[in-house]
């Protein structure tokens, strides 16, 4: 319980310091910032803050792409639903459809997504990954990547390109 309280104080304290310099990326609401911390520690928590930056960049390079929702939010829940839930597998970034409930449970990957969401606002961006929007674990191997050029890997995500 201590902890879950100790997480859940960390991420509000994180997303209040974010708030101040939001401005500085297409994440124009809280929210926005909630969604990128949300997105970062649920898909690439185990990289570094390096790896966590090329994963965030994705989400930004879709937000400022006329081809994806606008806000993070929407991008990161974008996929399927059924009856206003997300269908499993279905989703853009599998977290949010892989049926397990997000919960903050690592406060060490969670301080480092912070760092990185408040690099990622500040500007910092991994070179290049200019155009990246798509990126996967290197363990699968999704049929989606014929229709993108591969661009480099980044510890355990392999990034892509529009062709």
């Amino acid at each position: 319980m201590q902890i879950k309280i100790a997480v859940l104080l960390l991420l509000s304290t994180t997303i209040v310091l974010l708030a101040s310099i939001i401005h500085k990326a297409r994440a124009d609401t809280m929210d926005d910032v909630g969604c990128l911390v949300e997105a970062i520690y649920f898909e690439a928590r185990g990289e570094s803050v390096i790896g966590m930056i090329a994963v965030g960049q994705v989400i930004l390079n879709r937000v400022n792409d006329d081809h994806y929702p606008r806000g993070v939010c929407s991008v990161v829940h974008a996929g399927q639903y059924w009856n206003n839930n997300p269908v499993r597998d279905r989703c853009q970034f599998s977290y949010w459809c892989d049926g397990k409930p997000e919960r903050y449970n690592n406060i060490n990957a969670l301080e480092t997504v912070k760092i990185s969401v408040d690099s990622l606002l500040n500007g910092v961006r991994i070179e290049g990954l200019g155009r990246a929007t798509h990126y996967h674990a290197t363990h699968v191997a999704p049929h989606w990547t014929k229709d993108f050029k591969r661009i480099r890997q980044i510890e355990g995500h392999i990034f892509y390109e529009p062709k």
